[in-house]
């Protein structure tokens, strides 16, 4: 299943990250600390690198990852220059205190009254980009819920008068071009309900957790994981938890819910969908498919233009 969300004021935001990049002096992109990559948006490192600007990676939600390949990615990232990388929860006080002196290091020319420093937060829906600026302003100011897509208007809230912060809405990308990214953004919860179907979703995520976390379905649902598939694990919660529809069959639909909400919740434990090793071997398989179909069209193509050229002469 490939899942693509690109709805209209998404646009419309991406057009006003561009206007306001020129008077953006550092970006705070807020990531998903279970998929740091995946949830990297392609067109905030595009809008960004054309202006120059130095950029603040926020791994958030770092209570729901595994603190081994945390550590990896935050590694990973700051191999670029430019970039600054912090794990963290907006759950945690001290952890957003760290915010602030973390983006003026990257633009110490900037930060007093007549240069405030100007920071703009991006990144793609639901990774906790309003919860962290309520939390830096230490008031209510930008909306929050648990749901993909809440803020749809930018807004410039100054922290003092040194300081100055703007939110945007939650920003995709008009192509997701690996579908195991889709699956994992809409597990995640940062794809909106419309564009899934939650029972494929649930079942890619069994699958993952087979291969990367199956100690953690034995301890949550005590399944033999050996024994099972993606399927297997979601009918394996429908049967641990009595979820049964009108006949006695099992309810999927229920059971495969329940197993995303435990992930996104973190009961089921800490868990990362992608490490830098892994990423980097996605990638290689998804260049290679690229490789195979673009060849595939090529010969096609060529050969309809020999068909029509024998056509031609034919005639």
């Amino acid at each position: 299943m490939s899942i693509q969300w690109f709805p209209g004021h998404m646009a419309a935001a991406k057009k006003k990250a561009a206007e306001q990049m020129a008077d953006v002096d550092v970006v705070i992109e807020v990531v998903d600390a279970r998929l740091p990559a995946a949830s990297c948006n392609p067109l905030v490192d595009e809008l960004r690198k054309f202006r120059a600007r130095p950029c603040l990676k926020i791994l958030n939600k770092v209570d729901l990852a595994d603190p081994a390949a945390t550590a990896a990615w935050v590694k990973h990232f700051e191999q670029d220059k430019d970039v600054t990388a912090y794990a963290m929860t907006t759950k945690k006080p001290s952890d957003v205190a760290k915010v602030i002196d973390k983006a003026r290091a990257l633009a110490p020319h900037r930060g007093v009254p007549t240069k405030p420093l100007r920071m703009m937060i991006m990144g793609i829906p639901n990774v906790g980009k309003s919860t962290l600026m309520n939390a830096l302003l230490k008031r209510r100011v930008a909306k929050v819920g648990d749901e993909p897509a809440v803020t749809k208007t930018q807004q410039k809230i100054y922290l003092d008068m040194n300081t100055a912060i703007i939110d945007t809405p939650g920003l995709l990308w008009p192509k997701i071009e690996m579908p195991s990214d889709g699956l994992a953004l809409a597990a995640s919860h940062a794809i909106g309900a419309n564009a899934l179907i939650e029972d494929e979703v649930a079942i890619w995520l069994a699958e993952e957790l087979l291969k990367r976390y199956p100690e953690l379905l034995k301890a949550r649902y005590g399944l033999k994981v050996e024994e099972l598939d993606g399927v297997g694990v979601v009918e394996g919660v429908a049967a641990k938890r009595g979820y049964r529809i009108r006949g006695g069959d099992w309810d999927f639909e229920k059971a495969s819910h329940m197993l995303l909400q435990d992930y996104r919740s973190g009961a089921l434990g800490r868990i990362s969908l992608e490490t830098p090793e892994t990423r980097a071997a996605a990638l290689a398989v998804h260049a290679e498919e690229e490789r195979v179909k673009a060849e595939a069209a090529a010969r096609k193509a060529a050969e309809k233009e020999a068909e029509r050229m024998r056509g031609k002469r034919g005639s």
